[in-house]
């Protein structure tokens, strides 16, 4: 099938069954996806001051921005053609925790340009702020944060490590759990954790290493170069501010635990399930090193679901019946960016409900023929 690379203005569509799907099936997906709402609150604000991350006060502050989410949108492609599409697609909303994917874009930015000649040196070697200066913290390595298993120790923000110890992903929203129970520490590198505060720990480090805004890097190197809108926007906290050469910058969040985050449309984040799917590459230029989106879609030895901040499908736990090659962007909402390279496949999908993205996955699979 012949690549198709849309341009700023204009992106082509394609019939279904010329790109090998089962029109009937592939609507059925599309039926399914719009009837199966996510159950989170559309003020965002509210959802989160009800408890959404089952925090107490004063640690559950809100202090960033949020905005009300829309309804169900969703956008598939097949050869970088789209065969199918529902909701406002153009609309910018947030995106939760899909934005730690873009956070290690920029890091493969970083690496790619020699910032960071080697991801598993500790973290203190480049950035010297205190934040790596102590036992716990000072052998920390750049994949360890990008695994989710420095076990960073620390309060940042405002917000302590201990908010997300022994956080469960699969609880439901608002669920009793241990979560937030303080935990004695372990050995950077021995034990995964899916921790929000060492995430912006990551992206303040970045922020360290480019000495320029996150989104300003985001936007020339990768957003620009494929095509991408101007409606995205990439936030930080009211608190997350420093200079650096002089400059006030703010340091941005790898999600929107505490509002912030990245706010982009359904056909921004195609694009980059698009540019993920060939390896980094757009239209015969290489964007990011096709080594380091290798390097992303690598399980970690703890957690083989996981890469350097894409989710894994290796033993299928996100999508049964989705490939074993398939990776993901995926946050609260649910938002997620699925990417099938045994099938030339890219879809996004928001504001579905968590437990059935699987049975999305699995009637977009069907209808492929």
């Amino acid at each position: 099938m012949t690549i198709y690379w849309p341009d700023k203005s204009d992106w082509q569509t394609a019939a279904a069954a010329e790109t090998g799907f089962d029109p009937a099936a592939l609507e059925e997906a599309k039926a399914f996806a719009l009837a199966h709402e996510s159950k989170m609150n559309r003020d965002i604000g509210a959802a989160l001051a009800d408890g959404h991350f089952a925090e107490p006060w004063p640690v559950c502050k809100i202090i960033g921005p949020v905005k009300d989410r829309a309804e169900p949108s969703g956008v598939i492609l097949r050869g970088g053609r789209i065969v199918a599409s529902w909701g406002d697609v153009e609309r910018v909303d947030m995106t939760f925790s899909a934005t730690k994917s873009y956070l290690a874009l920029c890091a493969g930015l970083a690496v790619d340009d020699g910032l960071i000649p080697d991801v598993h040196e500790p973290v203190r070697r480049l950035v010297d702020d205190g934040g790596f200066d102590s036992e716990q913290n000072r052998d920390i390595t750049w994949a360890q944060l990008l695994q989710l298993t420095s076990e960073w120790q620390g309060t940042l923000w405002d917000k302590p490590d201990s908010v997300d110890h022994n956080r469960d992903l699969s609880a439901k929203p608002g669920a009793a759990t241990a979560k937030g129970v303080a935990r004695e520490m372990q050995k950077p590198g021995t034990l995964w954790e899916y921790n929000d505060v060492r995430v912006n720990r990551l992206a303040l480090a970045l922020l360290r290493v480019f000495r320029r805004p996150l989104p300003e890097v985001l936007k020339e190197r990768i957003m620009d170069p494929i095509g991408a809108s101007d409606s995205w926007q990439w936030h930080g906290y009211e608190n997350s501010w420093v200079e650096i050469d002089g400059r006030q910058m703010q340091s941005v969040s790898g999600g929107a635990h505490w509002g912030g985050g990245l706010w982009i449309s359904t056909l921004d984040h195609a694009r980059i399930g698009q540019l993920m799917l060939h390896d980094g590459e757009w239209g015969g230029r290489q964007i990011l090193s096709k080594a380091w989106v290798e390097a992303c879609r690598t399980p970690c030895a703890l957690n083989p679901s996981y890469g350097y901040m894409w989710w894994l499908n290796t033993e299928g736990i996100q999508a049964p019946a989705a490939t074993r090659s398939s990776f993901f962007a995926m946050g609260v909402g649910s938002n997620v960016i699925w990417i099938d390279p045994d099938h030339d496949l890219v879809a996004v999908v928001r504001w579905i409900d968590k437990p059935a993205f699987a049975g999305f996955a699995e009637r977009v699979t069907r209808a492929l023929r």
